[in-house]
């Protein structure tokens, strides 16, 4: 919602273009952008894709589009976690991050880590006041520099640019630690880096 609020044309995807336009429905975005939904090789058919299925279903969904998202950039914002009790807790994949399974699974795509630490009620409430850094890693810099303009575009949104798909373990797991603070203490809290320059 806030890409399209940007002015992006964005495309949600589903196995039912059906259900992906019944969520977009209910999106408010009053931006110059659109919104609409359609299939998942529709929407893998974008400039950027951003992949945002639940964690368990990831790699299947990226490997059955994996012609489509040939020569893309692909941003994961996928983490991999598991409730126990009133917390969360990261599950290390065997390649250390999600991102890194995905790079594995579409060998000729260009994977962004991007988007983990962000709550979505205030990212879906574009009058939140949401102020958040958006901690930004891969290994092709000009996909990077690409993901982070985008972010950049965003209101409420800053990139931070980390380092290599390497750092994607430690920025997936911390969104165990987010979640778990939202919970416990009942807020929508997000990550600010402090020291940088705006």
């Amino acid at each position: 919602m806030r890409l399209a609020h940007a002015g992006h044309h964005v495309i949600v995807g589903s196995r039912d273009a059906d259900r992906a336009q019944a969520v977009v429905t209910q999106l408010d975005p009053r931006g110059a952008g659109t919104i609409r939904g359609a299939t998942n090789d529709v929407a893998a058919a974008g400039d950027v894709v951003v992949v945002a299925t639940p964690w368990e279903s990831a790699i299947a969904t990226a490997r059955a589009l994996r012609d489509t998202l040939a020569g893309r950039t692909v941003v994961s914002m996928v983490n991999a976690l598991s409730r126990e009790g009133r917390e969360l807790v990261p599950y290390a994949p065997p390649r250390g991050s999600m991102a890194a399974e995905l790079a594995a699974t579409l060998p000729t795509s260009a994977v962004v880590g991007a988007f983990h630490h962000l709550p979505a009620a205030l990212m879906e409430d574009l009058d939140s006041g949401l102020d958040a850094d958006v901690v930004v890693v891969g290994d092709d810099e000009g996909a990077v520099a690409r993901v982070a303009s985008l972010i950049d575009e965003v209101a409420g949104l800053h990139a931070v640019v980390a380092g290599s798909l390497s750092l994607a373990g430690a920025v997936e797991a911390f969104t165990a630690v987010c979640i778990s603070v939202n919970i416990r203490h009942r807020v929508h809290s997000y990550v600010r880096l402090a020291g940088l320059s705006r």
